[in-house]
């Protein structure tokens, strides 16, 4: 979500260009990122593919729908009328004739569960997507979904991407083991809490300040002191342990990494070579207390 609007289209071409190189190829956006309406990143992306080298093939390009993209009723939600003509939108500005996943970016409490299913189906058909899945669900709204995906024999949702970092572990009371239950793909986003957990550097300065991060780190100063002294043992950049933290987590494919810059980009791929010990990760629970699967979380 940040090219074009933190990161110049060049940049973005490089970045995408290195992960590739980095053998990373699942690439997650959405139709609202750029903030403009008029889907500023999914256009970088899609030019980027246009330039061939087999970018287009080489990637799991994943993006999603539910925002306001325009002014007038239909313009946003998860209706079937705008599923259909979000996703239409989105394959134009990709460049692309098929969305590898297409996520709800949030749910949708208006618009029937069957229609949304129904709406999934069409696309599916038409080879426009290959698979679908969720954002910001609850656990009891992944169960509806593939309960009555399942009940008309379609494929249901195969992927949750949900807020995980350490200062916010709350899927683990029942988003993780629902996930689990159904097979989905746990997809964190913003996995250092918006830089807070990646220490204490220069590169993490203009973000530690945006919304309310700055009064977040006062917040939970001593826990973030523990936690870059923990990070300073082991001899790891704080960014880099909080990312493999996130992989030795039951259930999560992988977190979003959202590099800013090509520093940012090579620093987070060293996080899957970091191999976290029990003694370690009881060292982190400590300093930052997780939740125990619902209802023996707040029950016997």
């Amino acid at each position: 979500m940040n090219f074009g609007p933190k990161t110049t289209e060049a940049d973005s071409f490089e970045i995408m260009d290195q992960a590739h190189d980095l053998g990373i190829n699942f690439f997650d956006t959405a139709d609202v990122y750029g903030w403009k309406k008029d889907g500023w990143t999914e256009s970088i992306i899609g030019r980027w593919f246009a330039q061939g080298g087999e970018r287009r093939d080489k990637t799991v390009i994943a993006t999603k729908a539910y925002g306001e993209m325009g002014d007038w009723p239909n313009s946003g939600r998860c209706s079937a009328l705008h599923i259909r003509k979000a996703c239409d939108a989105s394959l134009s500005r990709l460049q692309t004739d098929f969305i590898d996943l297409y996520q709800m970016h949030h749910i949708d409490r208006l618009t029937p569960t069957e229609e949304i299913l129904e709406a999934f189906s069409v696309l599916r058909q038409q080879g426009k997507v290959l698979y679908f899945g969720s954002s910001n669900f609850g656990a009891w709204h992944i169960a509806r979904f593939n309960e009555r995906a399942s009940a008309q024999n379609m494929l249901g949702l195969v992927s949750e991407q949900s807020i995980y970092h350490l200062l916010n572990r709350n899927i683990e009371l029942e988003v993780l083991p629902a996930c689990r239950e159904y097979g989905l793909g746990v997809i964190p986003w913003s996995p250092l809490a918006s830089g807070l957990l990646g220490g204490k550097t220069e590169d993490q300065g203009a973000r530690r300040n945006e919304g309310g991060t700055a009064e977040a780190r006062i917040k939970h100063a001593d826990q973030l002191g523990k936690w870059e002294a923990l990070c300073g043992e082991l001899g790891e950049n704080p960014a880099d342990v909080a990312l493999a933290w996130t992989l030795h987590q039951p259930g999560v494919t992988g977190p979003i990494i959202g590099p800013r810059t090509l520093a940012q980009l090579h620093g987070n791929a060293k996080s899957v070579d970091i191999v976290l010990d029990a003694e370690v990760l009881a060292k982190i629970d400590a300093i930052f207390p997780g939740k125990k699967t619902s209802p023996e979380d707040y029950a016997w």
